[in-house]
């Protein structure tokens, strides 16, 4: 399995990063993806960032799993994709993994894939989680889905992602190493 972190330009850096960071440290393939064509990806707070591959360059297999992080104007980018949209499609259709936080779960909301899916989002965000069961939990895990609430609990919703994949020990350990509690 390989975790594909999509970023385009005005992505929340601490959501996007604390994943990548997180999952690499429990040995989780991670692959940090522009949707643009450049590689270098401004995050909402000016800090620019070298994707490790475009999405026109990556193949997302059924066992993979897409996380879409937040920040306005990186989710309202991520959104205006025609070729992410179409590859989350592709991926919902065959129930594949799909993790978003703060503004991100908009995206799957607005697809519809959220129906009947408990989830979490940025406060203000949850109209565009259509028919969603709405959370308010720092990461909320449900069938093929996760979800977090934003950027101070990036790393609950990172540590939601490893556990999923890895399990509760080798999270455990990430956990301990890092001196989270």
């Amino acid at each position: 399995m390989k975790v594909y972190v999509m970023l385009a330009d005005g992505f929340e850096e601490i959501e996007a990063l604390s994943v990548v960071d997180v999952l690499r440290r429990g040995n989780v393939d991670t692959v940090s993806v522009a949707v643009k064509e450049d590689k270098v990806v401004l995050g909402a707070h000016n800090i620019p960032v070298v994707a490790d591959d475009k999405l026109s360059q990556v193949k997302v297999e059924k066992d993979d799993m897409i996380v879409i992080p937040g920040g306005g104007k990186g989710v309202e980018n991520l959104g205006a994709s025609e070729e992410l949209l179409s590859l989350l499609k592709e991926h919902q259709s065959n129930n594949g993994w799909l993790a978003a936080i703060c503004a991100g779960p908009m995206i799957p909301g607005k697809l519809g894939f959220l129906k009947g899916i408990k989830a979490t989002c940025y406060p203000g965000c949850e109209g565009n989680l259509t028919e969603a069961i709405l959370f308010e939990g720092n990461a909320v895990v449900d069938k093929n889905f996760i979800t977090g609430r934003g950027p101070g609990v990036s790393l609950d919703f990172a540590f939601a992602i490893l556990e999923t994949i890895k399990g509760k020990e080798i999270t455990a350990h990430v956990k301990k190493g890092m001196l989270v509690e």
